[in-house]
């Protein structure tokens, strides 16, 4: 049964399969179909491309754990939110919130809406990124504005999963289940496809004969083949893949009010989700290994790495399979973080630093102003096109956003966990019914190891690392004058 918070309003409709349901829907959408591609061009080495995997379970899996203190202590709707507003001050939680609904939370919307889209086409031809329902509109030399049948189709997708999750939470959750449990069917299938199907002795002989050698790493990032240094700057600078491909396991934590018993559900959905998906992801990739050669990941057309392997395997219908399953995947992606982000900006506005009509609940108990304006920007996202003066080739602008937020977002994630130490300080009294497992050094090893990466990003890639730093800034400017008209 549905247990209704009377202090909120919201209906305590998840438990813990739900809440673990929603942090595997948020991990999973189409990165680890694809990303492995540019990874091994970086690192180019097979063993060293499942070392920077394994940095990116290990990370996700201390931050997981770190959470799960702060979401029993404060499990309050708004999630990481709260957690900064209470450990610093209310500033930090807002430049959180407004970079999230700026571009984390609705720019992965639409990036996820437009690769279903983009996938879609694989069985429908005529929905294309190339085929216009209104050709580019140019604003300037390097920005337009389009809609293609593409872009539509990732439109009506943000449109409906809007829709179905402010009829109340129990669609969002019934969506989330079967779309989430469909997805890892799929991956499932794909793994144990390559393990008993797909094993090609050319592709095993050439990634595991010499599978930690030290080569030349990617040109542009200017470092020494085979060096110790070069493996790790390669490393670091592949996270920003890997990373994101695991990202947005936190977003549980925004939806804390309508969870049953968050204090222990939360850290239980959190270490369980995480560490389920880091093996399934880390699984994914030895399959990889095992069917296609280091060449033939690293040149994957358009770097659809999973698509080749099922290709290798079903020559005839590999890529229809696979396009299916990515569906399946970005679908049930974007309706968990439809439903998530909303309840941080209904946080936001409790406090009188969002919309006003967003700190409302509808008649079905969500929060459906919250939810609509969330979608209404993600929709407007999808529209702008970059524009390659040199290809004649377009972009889209979301994407350059979401390259941009990448180290602003391992900041947040940084200052939350180092939250941990500073809320043990400033509110000793309050009840944890969860503590980190292995304090101090578990949140101090994540902390660690994000900052190293950090420092590799600013230094190797700071023409989509130091952009983002602009956006969570212009937050400072915006939170001024937000706090300057409600004193007014």
């Amino acid at each position: 049964m549905s247990q209704t918070a009377t202090e909120t309003g919201f209906v305590r409709g998840l438990n813990l399969f739900d809440a673990t349901m929603i942090v595997i829907g948020t991990m999973i959408g189409s990165g680890i179909f694809i990303v492995s591609a540019d990874m091994a061009r970086l690192i180019n080495s097979p063993g060293w491309l499942l070392v920077a995997w394994g940095v990116t379970a290990a990370l996700t899996i201390l931050a997981a754990l770190s959470y799960g203190e702060l979401a029993a202590m404060l499990p309050q709707a708004g999630g990481v939110y709260v957690f900064l507003r209470e450990a610093y001050s209310p500033l930090w939680g807002f430049l959180y919130g407004w970079t999230l609904f700026a571009v984390i939370q609705t720019g992965t919307i639409a990036a996820v809406a437009v690769a279903f889209a983009r996938f879609l086409s694989v069985l429908v031809p005529s929905i294309s990124e190339n085929s216009y329902l209104i050709p580019p509109i140019h604003i300037s030399t390097g920005y337009a504005f389009s809609l293609s049948t593409a872009q539509l189709v990732g439109v009506a997708v943000i449109v409906l999963l809007t829709w179905t999750n402010s009829r109340g939470l129990e669609y969002g959750k019934i969506v989330q289940n079967v779309f989430t449990t469909a997805k890892v069917s799929a991956i499932a299938a794909l793994i144990l496809a390559g393990l008993f199907l797909g094993r090609n002795a050319e592709a095993i002989h050439t990634n595991f004969t010499s599978t930690f050698a030290l080569g030349a790493f990617d040109p542009a990032l200017g470092v020494a083949a085979g060096t110790v240094f070069g493996l790790i700057i390669a490393i670091g600078v592949a996270q920003s893949g890997s990373l994101f491909s695991a990202d947005a396991w936190h977003d549980v934590t925004f939806i804390a009010g309508e969870v049953r018993d968050p204090k222990k559900t939360l850290p239980k959905a959190l270490v369980i989700g995480c560490t389920f998906v880091v093996l399934l992801y880390l699984l994914a990739n030895v399959i990889y290994l095992l069917v296609l050669p280091m060449p033939a990941i690293q040149h994957a057309p358009s770097d659809r790495v999973a698509t080749a392997v099922l290709e290798r395997i079903f020559p005839s219908y590999g890529a229809i399979l696979m396009a299916i399953a990515i569906m399946i995947s970005t679908f049930g992606c974007v309706n968990s973080l439809v439903l998530a982000g909303a309840r941080a900006y209904y946080a936001m506005a409790k406090d009188r630093l969002f919309f006003a009509q967003a700190a409302t609940l509808n008649r079905a108990k969500v929060p459906g102003w919250s939810l609509w304006v969330q979608g209404v920007w993600a929709a407007a996202l999808v529209l702008p096109r970059t524009y390659n003066t040199a290809t004649g080739q377009y972009g889209n602008l979301y994407g350059n956003l979401l390259d941009y937020v990448i180290s602003a977002a391992l900041i947040f994630y940084i200052l939350t966990i180092a939250a941990v130490f500073r809320l043990r300080h400033k509110m000793p009294n309050v009840e944890r019914s969860y503590r980190v497992p292995g304090y101090p050094v578990t949140p101090a090893l994540y902390i660690l190891g994000a900052a190293v990466i950090l420092v590799i990003l600013f230094a190797y890639r700071p023409a989509t690392t130091w952009p983002g730093l602009i956006i969570v800034l212009a937050g400072a400017v915006v939170y001024a004058a937000v706090r300057r008209r409600s004193t007014v």
